[in-house]
């Protein structure tokens, strides 16, 4: 094996020291902070050393979705990291580069496993493998059921065989990783790394010291990014800002009607195998844009929020996808067209207040025979939430994720009730349209938004 000693390349300072953290004996450890900061890349790199100095180590990088991790991970940060810390080992093998099975061979034997844990197939697949480290890459976006599933693979046996590790002959200890931007402080990574207690149960981790975080943001890496990528971020909203550069955790806004433990709650992989989708709805939400922008600044323009939703057998509403987009409206009749056809869709289901029977126009448009309803609400846009949100809340959970929706998300845990409403930035498009396609399915078709 080649020497495993970087060449060529330095980490800044903060880097150097959340890389040091990550070496320690705790079992958990946590980098959480603002966006390109190197979070992803210093785990990346601790998993790559991890797995030279073990021959024939298995480790899980992990993401919600398989395609995000082989794009993000596989195709970029992965690669690009082995050529910038490791090219004297990069050279024993034929490119840095992952098989269609999500898995990458080092000279010694040891493996690096994509998996993403919202596809049931691939997850089976691995799951039926022993690791010794798992990696959670965005690990916000992962529900905590899906976390602990992939800790009870954690069970490899190794030892530790490289010439130039002190360590020789030891055993590789058992370690999981994460990082993420902070989410709010109901998040269960909350929990566990800054309240030291079980998701959940609230009760007291059984070894709090196991759990290790540390923050890391935007700043500490400076000297690799342009002065413009920090202009923007100062150009985001308050609530971005607080997340994406300064990586504090957002803290929940007293009532609101989504709170993000009930959206972990309500997120599932896949629509149970057992569950057949008896009827599909597309909903949509103008928003009075009609996408154009606004003084030519497409930044400015309205999105239109197209969220597709289905019924299952048992009852539940399932939220199959977020297709909103920021378009004119020849654009986004077509994208409603496309999530109808893919989901096949019974009904399109459409606001009318703003646009009238423009809207109806550019639906038919892109397809004649697209079956659409029209929809009028004379009502608050958190009247006519209240009735869905408290779906999310029954005792058996009427309302499920099919993965994770960020800005959806987002908007849903910034809308409280009548007198106060949506708390967030712009319209909340695409909370509109979900409540239009889960109203419909879950409410009955003769339920009067109106009254709303």
């Amino acid at each position: 094996m080649a020497t495993l000693i970087d060449t060529g390349f330095k980490l800044t300072e903060k880097q150097a020291i959340a890389y040091k953290m990550l070496a320690r004996g705790h079992m958990h450890s946590l980098l959480r902070g603002g966006s390109r900061s190197g979070k992803t890349f210093i785990i990346c790199r601790a998993i790559a050393k991890r797995a030279m100095i073990a021959s024939g180590s298995r480790h899980a990088i992990w993401r919600f979705h398989y395609n995000h991790a082989k794009n993000s991970i596989g195709l970029d940060t992965f690669p690009r990291m082995m050529k910038l810390c490791f090219p004297e080992v990069v050279e024993h093998m034929e490119g840095v580069r992952f098989s269609h099975e999500g898995i990458l061979v080092l000279p010694n034997r040891s493996e690096i496993w994509l998996g993403g844990l919202d596809d049931k197939e691939r997850v089976e697949k691995i799951l039926g493998m022993e690791f010794v480290s798992n990696f959670f890459n965005e690990a916000s976006q992962i529900p905590w059921h899906a976390i602990e599933m992939a800790h009870s693979r954690l069970a490899q046996s190794v030892m530790i065989d490289a010439r130039d590790d002190v360590r020789r002959g030891q055993p590789l200890g058992l370690r999981n990783y994460y990082d993420m931007n902070p989410p709010g402080k109901r998040h269960w990574s909350h929990d566990i790394f800054m309240k030291h207690v079980q998701p959940g149960t609230r009760e007291p981790l059984p070894d709090p010291d196991d759990y290790q975080e540390m923050q890391i943001n935007p700043d500490d890496n400076r000297e690799n990014l342009p002065e413009s990528y920090f202009k923007l971020l100062d150009g985001m909203s308050k609530a971005k800002r607080v997340r994406f550069k300064l990586g504090e955790w957002a803290n929940d806004a007293e009532g609101v009607l989504w709170t993000e433990p009930m959206l972990d709650d309500a997120r599932i992989g896949v629509v149970p195998a057992d569950t057949r989708l008896v009827r599909v709805v597309i909903g949509v939400d103008p928003s009075g844009s009609k996408g154009e922008q606004i003084s030519g600044n497409p930044a400015q323009a309205n999105d239109i929020g197209i969220v597709a939703v289905g019924k299952g057998m048992d009852g539940v509403a399932y939220v199959l996808e977020d297709g909103t987009v920021n378009a004119p409206p020849g654009e986004w009749g077509q994208q409603v067209v496309k999530l109808a056809e893919r989901w096949g869709a019974d009904r399109v289901i459409a606001e009318k207040n703003y646009g009238g029977e423009m809207v109806n126009f550019v639906l038919k448009t892109a397809k004649p025979t697209l079956p659409v309803k029209m929809v009028t609400s004379s009502r608050g846009k958190a009247l006519r939430a209240e009735p869905v949100a408290a779906l999310y809340e029954a005792n058996k959970k009427l309302v499920k994720h099919v993965g994770y929706f960020g800005e959806l998300e987002e908007q849903m845990t910034a809308m409280m009730p009548q007198p106060n409403g949506f708390q967030g930035d712009g319209s909340p498009d695409r909370l509109d349209a979900l409540v239009f396609a889960v109203t419909e399915l879950m409410l009955g078709s003769t339920y009067d938004l109106s009254n709303l």
